[in-house]
This record gives structure tokens, sequence and C-alpha cells, in this order.
């Protein structure tokens, strides 16, 4: 049996497994939910004005057969897996939101007769009106909208752009749904699109959490839980930053994967919008601490050190080491490269040897190459002076810090930073074979 063949009779016995899976658990908590006589509406008063157009009954549905066809696009049975995955979470959180926070549907549909009509019948037996919060359609819509993405030629997206979003608004056209309910099933949406990404994530290293790193593991928790808590109580919309915070004390606890950074300086949709909030603070952190000290300074005439570039650049080649941003509009049409390495964290050796290695070979290539971070203070500096000492006269760690504090007075490297930068010394004294690894 070839691997097409495999992996569509592993679609099918998916199929045969999902359907009854998401049938009967909805059947039980709708029975549970009818008992209830505490199921309330929440409606924005605009909603409204929204009109009622029964021919958009067709996107609203296609969504079952799209759903279906996803795992008979998949190309692995890794990327069948995590799909059908997704697909199981989307239907087992939806269910216990409905469970925990049912919300009734407030408005009176009009009587539909006709082709349209046969097909709000057959939605009425199954979707109830009180089966609002978390919109399971929302969930799949966002989750199978990034799915098709990845099997569609470019020329042809525009195409499964426009269909998923009349399928996004056909929930609210058909007076199936209210605005609150779409909120809720994309901020889930996106959260398993995060937390399951479609593509597999390739490890580049593996993160052994150092005490920095649990601390700020910690910090982010328990703001994370502060926002959640006003969030609930208070402001909504710190939900939107609790999500957030909680997705970047992951990455400091599991290791820059978490937020995965492509190799063009690019996050997946979901992890661009759910790290929105947390990006505009770290946005004005370094607008505050980069006011007063230089954008770019000149280590040699070949390496320019600095922070996040946002005016045009003169170096010909990018060496981006920010995990907290995607790449700089202003570097767009540059050569680029991107080992993206935690703020505040002292990097793991793997990580140092890559991005000198990067280094040298942009510089070897481009002759002249910018390294940045976010403010240009630590972790630029800590690869600028494992490069020099790799590949320039420097003798010694300290002899390299010095060259590089005079070239850049603001650089800041803790004791951590110098210990790996001994332990690089060391490495690269001792056994000269591992300056010729750096250079592969």
């Amino acid at each position: 049996m070839n691997l097409r063949s495999q992996l569509n009779c592993l679609a099918v016995g998916w199929l045969i497994i999902l359907a009854p899976f998401f049938l009967v658990m909805y059947e039980l908590v709708n029975q549970f939910t009818a008992t209830r006589a505490d199921i309330n509406s929440v409606v924005y008063s605009w909603e409204q004005y929204i009109p009622f157009i029964p021919l958009t009954i067709i996107p609203y549905c296609s969504l079952a057969l799209l759903y279906s066809i996803s795992l008979f696009l998949c190309r692995s049975v890794s990327e069948q897996t995590r799909q059908a995955c997704r697909l199981v979470l989307a239907s087992t959180i939806a269910c216990i939101s409905f469970l925990l926070f049912p919300l009734r549907f407030s408005f009176i549909r009009p009587k539909v007769e006709g082709f349209t009509g046969w097909w709000f019948y057959q939605l009425e037996q199954f979707n109830l009106s009180y089966n609002q919060s978390s919109i399971l359609y929302i969930i799949l819509s966002w989750l199978l909208w990034q799915h098709f993405l990845q099997h569609t030629p470019k020329r042809l997206r525009w195409l499964i752009h426009c269909w998923f979003l009349l399928i996004s608004i056909s929930v609210l056209t058909t007076w199936q749904h209210h605005f609150i309910d779409v909120i809720i099933g994309v901020a889930i949406g996106m959260f398993i699109d995060w937390l399951i990404p479609v593509k597999k994530i390739p490890k580049t290293h593996i993160h052994i959490p150092c005490t920095q790193s649990k601390k700020l593991t910690k910090y982010y928790a328990t703001a994370a839980l502060v926002c959640l808590c006003f969030g609930i109580y208070s402001t909504p919309w710190l939900l939107w930053l609790a999500l957030s915070l909680f997705i970047v004390s992951c990455s400091y606890h599991f290791g820059v994967n978490t937020i995965y950074k492509s190799q063009h300086g690019k996050y997946s949709a979901a992890t661009y919008i759910l790290l929105f909030p947390w990006r505009c603070l770290m946005t004005i952190s370094r607008w505050l601490y980069t006011r007063k000290i230089p954008a770019i300074s000149p280590i040699n005439e070949h390496i320019f050190m600095g922070s996040y570039p946002c005016s045009s650049v003169k170096q010909k080649a990018i060496l981006d080491l920010t995990f907290e941003f995607p790449r700089a509009q202003s570097t767009y049409n540059r050569v680029y490269r991107c080992i993206p390495m935690l703020d505040l964290v002292c990097p793991s050796m793997l990580q140092l040897q890559q991005a000198v290695s990067e280094l040298e070979k942009l510089r070897t290539q481009h002759n002249s190459v910018l390294i940045h971070c976010s403010l240009g203070l630590s972790r630029s500096a800590i690869v600028v002076v494992a490069w020099l000492l790799a590949f320039d006269n420097f003798k010694t760690v300290e002899q390299a810090c010095t060259f590089v504090q005079q070239q850049r007075p603001q650089i800041v490297l803790g004791s951590k930073h110098m210990e790996l930068l001994e332990q690089w010394h060391i490495s690269i004294t001792q056994n000269p074979m591992n300056i010729n690894l750096v250079k592969c």
C-alpha cells in the first residue's frame, strides 16, 4: 500500500472516530443544558442591524464537507494526526464551553421556505438555540482555514480566504449566533492553532530552563493570572493580554520553539495575533530604552551591532536574534537570517554556535552585516564577542568584551554570559576543529 492509499484509509478511520465522538458528546451536553434555567444572552445593540440572508446557509453548511476533506489533504501521517488532534480538541473545548457557559440566541429567525428553507430545517434539528458560547463553527473555520492554505497554490489562496471569510460572516447572517460567539470562537481557534500548529515545528535545540528563565516564567504566569482575574470581573479585553502573557511564560519554560519564528522571520497568523498585546508592551519598552542610545554601532568594517531596525539599513545582510518581534519591514530588501533567542536569558552553547556560524557566513558572503536583538545590548553583544574570539585576533574574553564595549558602551553582559563566553573560548582554543565546525 502506497502512502496516499494509507493516508486515505487513515482519514476514513479518523472520520469514523471523530463523528460519533462529537455527536455523542454534543447531544449529552445539549440534553443537560436543556434542563437549565439560567441561560442568558449577550447581544450588542448594533447586532439588530445585521441582515438575515438565507443564501448564506450554503457557506455555513459547507464547513461539514470541508471538515471531512481536510483529513484527506494531508501529505504525511504526522500531519494527519496533528489535524485530527486539532479537530478533537476543538470539539472537546466547544462542548465544555457549551456546558459551562451556555448562551441563548435571542433573535427570532424569519420563516424560510424552498431550497434554503430545507437547509435551515436540517440545521434546526441539530443546533439548539442555547449552544452559542465558543461557537464550534468559528473554531473549526479558523483551523480549517489555516489547514487549507497549506495545501493551496499561492495564486489561488485568495479563494480560500474569501470562502472562509464568508463562512465566518454566515454565522451572523443566518441568525445562528451573536457576535460574542464569534470573538470567543476565534480566540479558541487561534489558541488551538498555536498549541497544535499545522506544520511540525523543527526542534532547533533542547531547552533546559535556567534560574533566570524559571523566574521569568513565574513572573509572566503571575501577570497572566492577574490579567485573567481582572478580565473576568471587570475588563474583558484583558483576557487577550492574559492569554498573550501565558504563551510567553510557556516560551520561557519550554524554549523559543513555543513561539515559532520561521527562518523568514514570520510567525503563524494565530501566534502573531495572540501575542499582539504583549508585543505592544515590548515595543513601548524598546522605545523607552533605545531613545538615548545609537540605533547601530560599528564593531569593525564588516560587523555592525544595533537594536531592532525601525528605519532603513545600509548593511547588505541582517542577523536577527529577537524572538519577540517579527522581521522588521526595513530589512525586507536585505539578505536575512534569524536565530531567535529568549530576552533576558543567557543563550545555550548550541544557540551561540549557530548564531556565530550564521554571522560568519553572512560576513563572508555579503561583506557587511547588521546583527541585532531588541535593544542591541545583550544577545547581539554576546554573539559579537564570541565571533571576535573565533575569527579575530582577540586572545581573551575580557579583551574582546572591552573592545565591544568601547564601540557600544551600553552593552550588558552578566555573569552567566561571561561564563558561557569562557566555555566558548576554551572550546575553540583547546580544539581548533570547533572553529571549522562553526564555519560549516
